[in-house]
C-alpha cells in the first residue's frame, strides 16, 4: 500500500489522481490510497495570501503527513512549494509540466487589452498584480482567493470584469473552453514551477523512490529547479512579485525571470543562459544580475 498525502481541492485531487494512475500505469496491481487533508490555506480565505502566510499554507499539513509516516508521498503544485523544506524531506520526482502560462477570463472582453478604463480583474497573486499594473496601469485590481470553481463562480456572479489564473489548473479540470485569452510571457511571466506537478518523500526512502521515480522528467526537473534557484536567491519563501520559467534545448538552459513593484511603477527582467549541469549557477546567477540592478531594493522594501 502507498499512501498520497494531498489537499481536497478538486485541482489537488486531479492532480493525485494523476499521479496515482501514472503509478499504477509503472506498477500494475500498486495498492495506492489517496489521504485528502484541509491546509491552512485552505482555511484562510478571507485574507490576502501574502498575509495570511504565503505559499507554505498549502503544504504544511501533507508534509506534517510525511513526517510522522501517516503518509509515503505528498502530491503539489509546483508553485505552491517553498524553497527552504524540511531536513528529512526531498522533492524527488517532478512531472512533465503542462502549459506554464496565465490565462485570462471573461464574460464580456476578448482580451486583456480590451479592457475598458478602471475594469475589476481579480487575482490574489502579487506577481500578477505587479505585471498587470505594469501593463495597465488604469486597471482595478481586486484580491480573489479560493478553488477554480469558486473564482469562476464569482466572475459569474458579476463581482469581477475578468480574472487571471494559471492555464494548467484550468486544462486539468476540463475548463479550456472557459479560456479567453492565454497570456504569453512578456505579457505575464509564470510564477516558479507553475504547471509542474511535485512529488514530496521521505529522504532515504528507498522503496518509495523506486516507485516514483519512472515518473520524473528530467527536462522539467532541470527546469524547475533553476526557477528554484533563482527565486531562493531572492528571498523567494516570501509572497513576493517575482517570476521566472526556464527552457531546455539539449544541453542549454534559457531561464528569464522579473522581480517588479507590487504597484508596478517598475520591472526588472532578464534572461540567462547556461547548460544543464549548471542549473544552480545559471538560476542564482541570474538573480544576482536583477539584484544589482535594483531589485534589491525592491525586496528589502516589500520584506520590511
Amino acid at each position: 500500500m502507498t499512501r498520497i498525502a494531498t489537499r481536497k481541492s478538486p485541482l489537488a485531487l486531479w492532480q493525485a489522481e494523476h499521479v496515482r494512475q501514472k503509478l499504477q500505469e509503472a506498477h500494475p496491481g500498486l495498492n495506492i490510497e489517496l489521504i485528502g487533508m484541509q491546509t491552512q490555506g485552505d482555511r484562510f480565505l478571507d485574507a490576502p495570501l501574502a498575509y495570511a502566510g504565503g505559499k507554505g499554507l498549502f503544504i504544511k499539513e501533507l508534509e506534517q503527513a510525511l513526517l510522522a509516516d501517516q503518509a509515503d508521498i505528498a502530491v503539489h503544485s509546483m508553485k505552491d512549494v517553498t524553497i527552504d523544506l524540511p531536513e528529512q524531506l526531498e522533492l524527488a520526482v517532478i512531472l512533465a509540466r503542462e502549459d506554464a502560462r496565465d490565462v485570462f477570463i471573461s464574460n464580456h472582453y476578448a482580451c486583456l487589452d480590451a479592457l475598458p478604463e478602471a475594469a475589476r480583474v481579480g487575482t490574489s497573486s502579487v506577481r500578477r498584480q505587479s505585471q498587470l499594473r505594469h501593463r495597465r496601469p488604469d486597471l482595478t485590481i481586486i484580491d480573489l482567493r479560493g478553488n477554480v470553481g469558486t473564482r469562476l463562480r464569482r466572475l459569474d456572479a458579476g463581482e469581477y470584469d475578468a480574472i487571471i489564473l494559471a492555464a494548467a489548473g484550468i486544462r486539468r479540470l476540463g475548463l479550456s473552453d472557459r479560456i479567453t485569452q492565454t497570456l504569453e510571457q512578456d505579457v505575464l511571466l509564470p510564477a516558479i514551477g507553475q504547471g509542474a506537478i511535485g512529488i514530496e518523500c521521505r529522504k532515504g526512502d528507498v522503496t518509495t523512490l523506486d516507485l516514483i521515480r519512472p515518473l520524473n522528467n528530467r527536462d522539467t526537473q532541470l527546469c524547475v529547479h533553476a526557477e528554484r534557484a533563482f527565486s531562493g536567491r531572492l528571498y523567494g519563501g516570501c509572497q513576493l512579485p517575482i517570476a521566472a520559467h526556464a527552457t531546455i534545448n539539449g544541453q542549454k538552459l534559457s531561464l528569464t525571470g522579473l522581480v517588479g513593484r507590487i504597484d508596478g511603477t517598475e520591472i526588472i527582467r532578464d534572461t540567462a543562459q547556461g547548460m544543464t549541469d549548471h542549473i544552480e549557477e545559471t538560476g542564482r546567477g541570474l538573480a544576482e544580475r536583477l539584484l544589482s540592478r535594483g531589485a534589491d531594493k525592491i525586496l528589502n522594501e516589500i520584506i520590511r
